[in-house]
């Protein structure tokens, strides 16, 4: 990636962001009403998988891994370290005893799949196993958890351990010698007030729990650390934060450090006036570690956001945006254009604008001076250019009574304005002089933090959050960040990446016509990738050096527009808007994203700005903002045609009041829908050019996620809405079959879980599936019921898309990259073949191949090639199915099998029964012998075969076909990845 590019990335990556004196236990209930029980919610999600018809729909994962994805915690065996797990934001828990060479998933089916921190008992022979869920940064895709887990059997199995309404839980730690003694620190909820944070205590091993320490509803505990000499002395610190959808305030008086002297029973706080922390509004996020040879010597990594003097322009150019704000309108006309003209080459102002034109338009009353200045701003823009302190290292050496600042210049660009999502800081074990900081960089101190250099290299990813050091070697150190996991044994001079396994978080997927179709998507921090959809996880690309998935561009990769004319042109971005059209073979590409005049008020760019290719003509593009907007060609020109179309009640230092969906009718040109975070809906008719709320009947104030347009009916169009950002976990999912005129509620049996995506089947107009924070959902009835559809990992579902031509749906997630599913089997049933005891399905011609049963590759001990299909059936009971593969009236294989309710996917080898074989090779021919193979197996050869299934009363029959010429290619078996 181009270094400029690159850190223009890294700038804006999170522009969207920006003590109590005595303790205080409080005795009121959360205020948080929509804080259901996510165990109970979880419950009713599992009851639904163990019922569905269609939970063995097969899925594969076609990744990708190169890129991997956020990790919060890694815990290494100081005994064993090549043997260590590896907790993610959104994507479980991995553990690996082959020193990250591969990896095993072991906490993927449970009530959450986002991790704030872990903690293993390694003295412990099964290797117990803690997991705190909820991801403990304050991201805007950092999901809430369900409590505290614990696993006796190193992870194979997981309990319920309490503390299910803490929703984010940032530290655990473990006595080093009482067994059933240990402390959590939770920051609460992310978006509303609660009590349900602080610091936790439990003395049976997580059966009960005792809160110790509470700040307010406002502040929780971020980082949670204990005396390795002592361990009735902890360490606390306090995070004061808001956050809501439209603002974010990281900081606050109540932010500070806590000190216990018995075992966490009670604490003080230790910075106060005179202790040499700061303690103003300004004090934000607080990371702590401590000595293991002196218990004395303690450090802080702080995230101050007191403002310091800003490095104003005024060193470079003589207008400022300061004077500009309080400038009459007759004054400017006395500036030199060469300050004018210098201003407006400062801060990329379209080229339109210069010095004479804008004094022309000020003196006309089109503008004024001051409108210079809101041109530029925007909610993210204000706060990235915030004049922050900053990144603020801390020593005591006194056990926390005294603190001095390590460093005397500013830690510049270490977390920039968005310490919120940083905050780790690591001792040596074996040298208090050596530090690291985890930030946007990873930088190390060989002097106690006065000075630091970066220990990143060119195959590590920013945005670091975990780090383990091993005891015994602390050149050896395991590094987690948004791109995975890194291991170093020589101090961070090279790394070994260790990406072999699909913990990629998809905001988005789309696909185009080619054959096979490729997949693209856009990624968390990720940039935007594509890969063909017939990408088998493995690691040829090591040896061939290319991977299936090519990246387009950086950043936060966001939605996908393609031209299906070429299958080459497409629309996409990252944050905020900022889109570009690509011809992905070429490479060359043109940045699209219109602007405002600057008579307007500036626009409003969703971190997911909606981007739509009419399926009428490929050439006109929707695009949105806070406004609508068209082009006709190609996204050469835009031209804006509405006005605002959200709500617009709040704004803050976080962009909202944005455009989250464009969908235009597939069935009527210029049929358009909107929706918005603030909760409205639009209509228009007439191709953008006139809109309507349609927002009435609604709930209010959710996030809509999706608008969609049915490809089935003109007048229906569907809409979920989205309670994330008011911590609202409840599913809220409409249709209308009027063109939005009127409402009614589906999908009222669904759990409690947040909806991001739905979408419709383009064959079978009853069906619908939808996307939430913890799976896949299909209904058969237009949404009345809803059923699991396969078997995922409870994962995050950001997006969906179902491809035409074959008959696949494609799965974006939010932490197990990319899945494909088959839906063949699924589009020909109905609500009466659901009645039907027996139901079957066509089978895929297969081709012949001489090799079945032989050694694959050049050498004698490689193993046979062994080919399976699946026979497809659907039964309405639990049944034994009796199945049959005849050649003319010879059966050649017999199968028992026993079959569960709905779909299933009968496996068959294709291989002949010994007692069969007689009979069979006469049918074929009286001279006819079957080839020898090295597996001792005989198969079919080529013909045509009856497939004869029996279940219950019923018994029904279908063709398979083996040609020797090449045929569509059959449901070949592949293994499963988690």
């Amino acid at each position: 990636m181009n270094p400029m590019f690159k850190s223009i990335i890294i700038l804006l990556l999170f522009a969207t962001l920006l003590p109590t004196y005595a303790q205080k236990k409080s005795k009121k209930k959360s205020k948080s009403a929509k804080q259901s029980s996510r165990i109970l919610d979880f419950n009713q999600h599992q009851n639904l998988d163990s019922t569905s018809l269609f939970k063995n729909i097969p899925f594969r994962n076609v990744g990708p891994t190169v890129m991997s994805g956020r990790v919060t915690d890694i815990e290494g065996n100081p005994n064993n370290p090549s043997e260590f797990f590896v907790a993610y934001a959104s994507s479980g828990l991995w553990y690996s005893n082959s020193n990250g060479i591969d990896f095993k998933p072991l906490f993927q089916n449970e009530a959450a799949m986002t991790i704030g921190d872990i903690a293993v008992d390694w003295n412990d022979e099964t290797s117990t196993i803690w997991i705190g869920t909820g991801e403990n940064n304050s991201s805007r895709s950092s999901y809430a958890g369900a409590g505290l887990f614990k696993s006796n059997d190193n992870g194979i199995t997981w309990s319920p351990s309490g503390l299910e309404k803490t929703q984010h839980i940032s530290r655990i730690v473990l006595h080093p010698t009482h067994k059933d003694t240990l402390w959590v620190a939770s920051i609460g909820n992310l978006y509303t007030k609660d009590t349900e944070r602080g610091v936790f205590k439990s003395t049976d091993a997580g059966k009960t729990w005792k809160k110790t320490l509470f700040i307010s509803d406002s502040t929780g505990i971020i980082d949670l650390i204990i005396d390795p000499k002592n361990p009735k002395i902890l360490y606390a610190s306090a995070w004061e934060r808001t956050r809501k959808a439209w603002d974010f305030k990281g900081s606050g008086a109540e932010s500070g450090i806590y000190k216990s002297k018995d075992g966490g029973e009670n604490w003080k706080r230790i910075t106060t006036d005179k202790s040499g922390f700061p303690t103003s509004n300004g004090v934000g996020r607080i990371g702590l570690t401590i000595s293991n040879s002196n218990s004395s010597t303690l450090y802080a990594f702080l995230d101050n956001q007191e403002h310091r003097e800003s490095k104003e322009d005024a060193k470079t150019i003589r207008l400022t945006k300061q004077i500009l704000l309080s400038m009459p309108s007759a004054d400017f006309d006395l500036l030199a254009d060469d300050d004018i003209n210098a201003f407006l080459d400062k801060y990329k102002f379209p080229k339109q604008y210069t010095a004479k034109s804008i004094k022309e338009d000020i003196k006309n009353k089109k503008y004024t001076p001051k409108s210079l200045v809101e041109y530029l701003g925007d909610a993210g823009d204000n706060l990235f250019n915030t004049p922050v302190k900053g990144a603020e290292i801390y020593r005591s050496d006194d056990a926390g009574k005294t603190w001095v600042k390590t460093h005397d210049k500013p830690l510049d660009r270490v977390v920039y304005s968005f310490g919120y999502y940083f905050g780790n800081i690591r001792i040596d074990p074996t040298n208090d002089n050596n530090l690291y900081i985890l930030g946007v960089p990873f930088l190390k101190s060989e002097d106690a933090g006065k000075t630091w250099i970066d220990k990143g290299a060119e195959n590590v990813h920013v945005d670091h959050h975990a780090l383990w050091i091993n005891p015994k070697n602390p050149n050896h150190f395991i590094l987690g960040n948004d791109g995975g996991v890194n291991i170093t044994y020589d101090d961070g001079q090279t790394y070994f990446k260790a990406n072999s396994i699909p913990v990629g978080q998809f905001y988005s997927v789309n696909v185009d016509m080619e054959k096979p179709y490729n997949i693209y998507g856009g990624m968390q921090d990720n940039g935007v990738w594509v890969g063909s959809s017939k990408t088998e996880i493995n690691r040829e690309w090591q040896n061939s050096g290319k991977t299936d998935f090519q990246t387009i561009m950086g950043g936060d990769g966001m939605q996908v527009g393609i031209d299906l004319r070429d299958n080459k042109t497409i629309y996409t971005g990252y944050q905020f808007g900022n889109y570009y059209r690509i011809n992905r073979l070429t490479g060359n590409s043109k940045y699209i994203t219109p602007t405002h005049n600057l008579d307007e008020k500036p626009l409003r760019w969703n971190w997911q700005s909606p981007i739509h290719v009419s399926i009428h003509n490929s050439d006109i593009i929707y695009f949105g903002a806070n406004r609508f907007y068209r082009s006709f060609d190609k996204g050469e020109n835009f031209e804006v045609l509405s006005d605002d179309l959200t709500y617009n009640n709040k704004q803050g230092n976080v962009p909202f009041s944005t455009l989250t969906s464009i969908s235009e009718s597939p069935l009527s040109f210029g049929l358009i829908y909107t929706g918005s975070d603030d909760g409205r809906i639009n209509r228009s008719s007439d191709v953008g050019e006139h809109w309507e709320d349609i927002s009435r009947g609604l709930p209010k104030n959710l996030w809509v996620s999706r608008v969609i347009a049915s490809m089935h009916k003109k007048e229906r169009v569907y809409v979920s809405l989205n309670g994330y950002r008011n911590d609202d976990f409840n599913h809220y999912l409409y249709v209308s079959d009027d063109l939005g005129e009127n409402w009614s509620e589906i999908g009222k049996g669904l759990p409690k879980e947040a909806i991001n995506v739905i979408k419709e089947d383009p064959k079978n107009t009853d069906i619908i599936y939808i996307g939430t924070d913890q799976g896949l959902y299909i209904s058969f009835n237009k949404g009345i019921d809803f059923s699991i559809l396969g078997s995922l990992p409870n994962v995050a579902i950001h997006d969906l898309v179902i491809h035409p031509r074959d008959n696949e749906i494609i799965v974006g997630t939010h932490g197990r990259s990319i899945y494909v599913g088959q839906l063949n089997e699924v589009q020909k049933l109905n609500n009466n073949t659901l009645n039907e005891e027996l139901v079957l399905f066509d089978m895929d011609d297969v081709m012949y191949n001489e090799k079945w049963g032989m050694i694959e590759g050049y050498f004698e001990w490689g193993k046979p090639y062994e080919k399976s299909i699946d026979i497809p059936v659907f039964t309405n009971n639990d049944n034994n199915a009796i199945i049959e593969i005849m050649f003319n009236d010879v059966i050649v294989k017999k199968i028992s099998i026993d079959l569960t309710k709905g779909i299933n996917y009968v496996p068959y080898n294709l291989s002949v029964d010994n007692s069969s074989k007689l009979d069979y090779g006469n049918k074929i021919g009286s001279d006819y012998i079957f080839p020898e193979t090295d597996n001792n197996i005989s198969y079919l050869i080529d013909g045509e075969y009856v497939v004869k299934i029996a279940v219950g009363s019923a018994i029904k029959e279908m063709k398979l076909i083996i040609n020797k010429k090449e045929a569509p290619k059959g449901r070949v078996k592949t293994k499963k990845i988690p």
